[in-house]
Order: C-alpha cells, then sequence, then structure tokens
C-alpha cells in the first residue's frame, strides 16, 4: 500500500506537471498567433466555382488569390472550373462554398425550393448580345427571321429568343433552333449558324482584335427586364446562416479584387494571365480594359444589386413559364456582405 501510495503520488504530480506545461503551451501559442502574419494563420478552406472557362468577367477572384486579398482575409481559396453538375446544386449542397452563376438562374432554383443566394453582381448591366457576322445583314430582330440561330439547348434562350421577336413584330416560327451547346462562337458563326448569343466582353472583343465585322443587338437594349444581372457570385442559405463570418470575408476579398480591376485593367490582365497562362494575352488585355467601365458603371459600389431589377425579371419569367412558382426575391439576394467590413 505505501508503495502505491507513493507511485501515485508521483503520477498526480507528473500529471500536474504535465498539465502545467500544456496550459504554457496553449498560452504560448495563443502570443504567438497574436503576433503571426495573416498567411502565417490557419486558412479556412473554400471552393468557387466558375461557370465557365476562366475569362475577364473572373478576373477580381484571380486578382485577390495573386494580391493575397483571400490569405488577408484568412481564406484559402480554390478557384475551379466547372465538373458535373450545376452551379445552384453544387452549392446548395455543400460541395463548393461559392459559385459564379446568373439571375435567371438562381431565380429558376429558388423557384424549385434550392437555398442559393446571389451576394454580388459582377457586372452590373447585362453585356450579352445577338451577334452575327456583318455579311449577314441582320440588324434587327426582324432580320432573325429565316435564319439559323445556334444556341446552348436551354428553354429559356428560345424563351427570351421568342419574346423579343413576337414584341418587334416577327414570327418566331420562322427561325431554325440548333443546339451548338459550349461550341466556339468562332468557329461556328456561319457555318452551323447566322446568330448566337455571346457575351460582348469576350467574344465582341475578340471580333475586333481578329478585325472580323460583326453585327450585335444588346439584350438590354431590347426590353428593359432583360438588364438582369448575368453573372452573379452565389452562396448558400445555409453558410450565410451558419457562418456568415466566411460569407463576409469572401466578399470582401473578392470585392476588393475587382475594385483593383477597375482601376487598374491592365495590371490585373496580367495577374489573370499569371494563374491561366494559356489565355491569349491581347484578348485578356482588350477585354479587361473594355469591362473595368461595365463592372461597377452606374452603381454606387461594386457588386450592388437592385431589388426592382430581381423583381421585374422574377415577374417576366413567372409569366413566360420559366418558373411556375412564385419567388421571393428579396430572398434571392442580398448587399448585406458587401457593406458588413471595413472594406
Amino acid at each position: 500500500m505505501k508503495s502505491w501510495g507513493k507511485t501515485s503520488g508521483k503520477i498526480l504530480r507528473l500529471l500536474i506537471g504535465i498539465i502545467g506545461v500544456l496550459i504554457l503551451l496553449k498560452a504560448t501559442m495563443s502570443l504567438i498567433k497574436t503576433f503571426q502574419t495573416p498567411e502565417q494563420k490557419l486558412l479556412q478552406d473554400v471552393t468557387v466555382l466558375l461557370d465557365w472557362t476562366p475569362n475577364t468577367n473572373h478576373t477580381g477572384l484571380y486578382v485577390a488569390a495573386e494580391n493575397g486579398y483571400f490569405t488577408d482575409n484568412g481564406l484559402n481559396v480554390s478557384i475551379i472550373q466547372p465538373s458535373e453538375g450545376t452551379a445552384s446544386q453544387l452549392v446548395a449542397s455543400g460541395n463548393a462554398q461559392f459559385a459564379i452563376s446568373a439571375q435567371e438562374s438562381v431565380t429558376e432554383a429558388r423557384s424549385q425550393n434550392i437555398p442559393i443566394v446571389s451576394i454580388a453582381a459582377i457586372i452590373q448591366h447585362n453585356t450579352s448580345a445577338f451577334a452575327s457576322l456583318k455579311k449577314s445583314n441582320i440588324t434587327t430582330v426582324k432580320d432573325f427571321e429565316g435564319k439559323r440561330y445556334g444556341g446552348w439547348g436551354s428553354l429559356a434562350e428560345e424563351v427570351v429568343l421568342q419574346a423579343v421577336m413576337e414584341q418587334k413584330g416577327a414570327d418566331y416560327k420562322k427561325v431554325k433552333n440548333i443546339t451548338l451547346g459550349m461550341a466556339d462562337f468562332f468557329t461556328t458563326i456561319d457555318r452551323e449558324a447566322d446568330f448566337e448569343w455571346i457575351f460582348y466582353g469576350w467574344d465582341g472583343i475578340e471580333a475586333k482584335r481578329r478585325n472580323l465585322e460583326i453585327n450585335t443587338i444588346m439584350l438590354k437594349d431590347l426590353d428593359p427586364v432583360l438588364d438582369y444581372y448575368t453573372p452573379v457570385l452565389i452562396t448558400s442559405e445555409s453558410l450565410i446562416n451558419e457562418k456568415p463570418e466566411i460569407v463576409e470575408r469572401f466578399s470582401t476579398a473578392v470585392k476588393k479584387g475587382y475594385e483593383y480591376a477597375i482601376e487598374n485593367p491592365q495590371q490585373a490582365a496580367q495577374l489573370l494571365l499569371r494563374q491561366v497562362p494559356e489565355l491569349n494575352y491581347e484578348l485578356v488585355q482588350q477585354s479587361q480594359v473594355w469591362l473595368s467601365k461595365e463592372y461597377q458603371f452606374d452603381a454606387p459600389y461594386w457588386g450592388y444589386q437592385q431589388a426592382e431589377t430581381w423583381q421585374n425579371y422574377a415577374d417576366w419569367m413567372s409569366q413566360k413559364g420559366l418558373v411556375t412558382t412564385p419567388v421571393d426575391t428579396s430572398h434571392a439576394f442580398t448587399n448585406q456582405f458587401l457593406l458588413s467590413r471595413k472594406q
């Protein structure tokens, strides 16, 4: 018994000593952490999914990565290209924390009870257009009659095309729809199709770079309701509710990235090219200069979204049968994370 008492006393003193060391170590580590640089801190891993191959719509993300804005906000961000499944589904399921999407996709998802939320408009106005070679002489939607339209194969684009034609007194039935999927505009135009739907900031600028004369009809000029937000940055309701600080830090870094691209388009283009060197140098430079004026345009700050824009397009989608259940657009977007921290 005496031997056990001596042994137990030694064990007790040893345990007390270990506990003391652990307490001291914890205190020391806390002190060290206080003086760590942002790069030395433990970073939170998050993923952002692109909507397409990397291009100047995404420049703010790459600037944030290259200039350390993500690490400054405690984040280790992986920027990945599209894979199986839609961005809405991947974000809603938690397989990606953030993604690039579009207002119509968010509205459609909300109508199906997929809880995703737009947290920023990447470009303030719709810069997409119907484009054709100048020699095709397609200058109005009336000229679409008797022509081949090459599209992605979605119901939404067919509905938009039909709506703008009917509004201008043109006969949609005289258009031949051809599904091209992800095919390149410059490979298919005037071969498989006579006109296609492009983003001017990329394909429109590339046409100029190639000295290829094209006619463009901007969607926002055909009907004010079509001046919706595309693209947008989305996340899930669950991430907003459970980890709002991550959404806040991510939004802060991305906003700073796009603000840099607005003020320094040529330098921003270089940062994008550093991460995606396979892109055409001249195209990226010229596209970046053009988009630098479009990111914020007339908004009070980058990323701002108007309730009216969301509601008008949701109502239009409902009228056209693109959504079958009412959508509360007040839950489909938020500006709060662009204003909640000191930028």
